[in-house]
């Protein structure tokens, strides 16, 4: 285990004009996680083992932490990188202030830091627009 100081973490937050309801669906249901992510088996179960899939490859992933409705945690191993993504969903005046953190990206790994970067900018946007379509 790398010391925290040594690593890096990614962060995402967006207002979304949806209820943490609606967005949790979005988080845990695979069937709509592989609309905006990846094909997946997530199951909202702490322990549970899963695989997100894609044409590139797969990532290796453990359910850390379920707080329904307000918060899920998940390991994210996939090339190298051991790191943790940490969904926080908190109401607001908009609907839902949505957070997620990618941590424990070293700092010899700036490719996947970079792409960790890029990636899940584009994959809030594939999680709005599926929110904005789906009831």
């Amino acid at each position: 285990m790398t010391d925290a100081a040594e690593t890096r973490t990614v962060t995402v937050e967006r207002d979304i004009a949806h209820p943490p309801e609606k967005i949790w669906r979005a988080l845990t249901q695979p069937h709509l996680i592989a609309e905006w992510l990846m094909n997946n088996d997530f199951v909202a179960e702490v322990g549970h083992r899963f695989d997100f899939t894609a044409d590139w490859g797969s990532v290796a992933c453990e359910v850390l932490e379920i707080e329904q409705g307000r918060a899920l945690a998940y390991s994210w191993a996939a090339m190298g990188l051991e790191s943790v993504v940490t969904w926080t969903l908190e109401p607001s005046a908009q609907g839902t202030h949505l957070r997620m953190e990618q941590t424990g990206f070293r700092t010899d790994q700036e490719q996947a830091y970079q792409g960790a970067k890029f990636g899940w900018q584009r994959m809030f946007g594939a999680l709005e627009t599926l929110l904005d379509r789906v009831d």
